[in-house]
């Protein structure tokens, strides 16, 4: 009687952990809505971004700390525009699925807990994967030497080149 006591026991005390189990594999394997940390935001305009992307400035450069953070949401298959930064910057992506790419070298895919530095002057452009979303952090320092110089959109082709 003891022996079955203790393994029914046993038993019952591993199904929560194999539910949470199973519940935790679904999530990272089907996973495509992303959980937002912070407010989407505005949309970015047309003229610099490829589909829909979204900015929340968080912190505003000022005097004291010269930095700039926001968030950026992009939908599937939206992107930035080519871009450079005066000092640089540094995303940290929070959420879901997608490339960036320095330009002269591959596309790098980038995910929830990438970090990427982007070299001072250097072009590069980053955004979400064609099927799943992307939300990221960004971190642009030493304001005071400017903040971002757009350039042309990103071909469908130059996206696309990764596969």
């Amino acid at each position: 009687m003891k022996s079955n006591l203790r393994v029914a026991l046993i038993f019952i005390g591993c199904l929560p952990a194999a539910a949470c189990d199973n519940n935790q594999n679904k999530m990272e394997t089907d996973k495509k809505e992303l959980t937002a940390i912070f407010p989407q935001g505005e949309k970015g305009p047309e003229d610099l971004y490829t589909g829909n992307a979204y900015n929340t400035g968080l912190v505003d450069a000022d005097s004291i700390f010269t930095t700039a953070v926001g968030n950026v949401y992009f939908e599937p298959g939206a992107r930035s525009n080519w871009h450079s930064h005066p000092a640089g910057q540094i995303l940290i992506i929070t959420d879901g699925v997608g490339y960036h790419q320095i330009e002269g070298k591959p596309i790098e895919i980038i995910k929830k807990g990438s970090v990427i530095k982007c070299p001072p002057h250097v072009r590069h452009w980053h955004g979400a994967s064609a099927e799943v979303g992307l939300q990221q952090l960004y971190i642009v320092p030493n304001t005071e030497k400017g903040i971002v110089n757009w350039n042309e959109a990103v071909t469908d082709e130059q996206y696309n080149s990764n596969k």
